[in-house]
């Protein structure tokens, strides 16, 4: 891990773990600026010591520090090149609430799901758990495959893929996200999102169904009557 040793790396996931908690304001600028000072520090560090930094940082207490650790990785283009599915277990334990899944789904997962350095499988294996979490996570990797902004081209049959597991779905989380999902699609390939709403129809929370078709019609999720 030269030129930055295990003991270095854990060294540095306590001292980005105090200064977080120093910080007077928890606002995602704040917490951002701080990140950006690290990622100068690291910028000759090898990319397999980022992500080992990433891996420590999730020892800290704290969803700053988790959202550090995704943010360090996500904005060191050849740390993120080197996720594969054994990177993202680690990288993705602990995951318990909807920020913390969608930083990582968004930052990470995604798009090295969409740049095939990891198998479908993995992803359909998360929209199969019984952690919600995680089928979750399975749905907003979808969003970096049709997202512009977040360098997606659009892939309308990996993203249906998921959808179409958990349309039955009920869990308010998933649910949310599978309207994310689509609702992104539609930006790409409106004509897909409507035939899959029209399959599903019947299987779909009715909160997908309208929010997806709202996006549709008006390109707002919610329009104001």
């Amino acid at each position: 891990m030269s030129p930055i040793e295990t003991i270095e790396v854990e060294a540095l996931a306590v001292e980005i773990g105090t200064r977080l908690r120093a910080l007077p304001s928890r606002r995602t600028a704040v917490v951002r600026a701080l990140r950006r000072e690290y990622s100068k520090r690291l910028v000759q560090v090898p990319p397999g010591a980022v992500v080992a930094l990433a891996r420590r940082l999730l020892d800290q207490p704290g969803a700053d520090s988790r959202f550090v650790a995704y943010e360090l990785v996500h904005h060191r283009r050849a740390a993120l090149r080197s996720l594969h599915a054994k990177e993202l277990r680690q990288l993705g334990r602990g995951l318990d609430s909807w920020g913390a899944v969608d930083t990582f789904a968004c930052y990470l997962a995604g798009p090295a799901w969409r740049e095939h350095q990891v198998p479908e499988a993995l992803i359909h294996g998360w929209a199969r758990s019984k952690d919600r979490w995680w089928r979750r996570a399975a749905l907003v990797s979808t969003v970096p495959l049709n997202n512009k902004t977040r360098g997606g081209q659009g892939d309308t049959a990996r993203t249906l893929a998921v959808c179409a597991m958990l349309v039955e779905d009920r869990d308010d989380m998933v649910v949310k996200a599978l309207s994310w999902a689509l609702r992104e699609l539609a930006r790409r390939d409106p004509k897909s999102v409507r035939a899959f709403l029209a399959e599903h129809k019947d299987a779909l929370a009715a909160r997908v169904v309208r929010e997806v078709r709202n996006k549709l019609t008006t390109g707002l999720k919610n329009p104001r009557q």
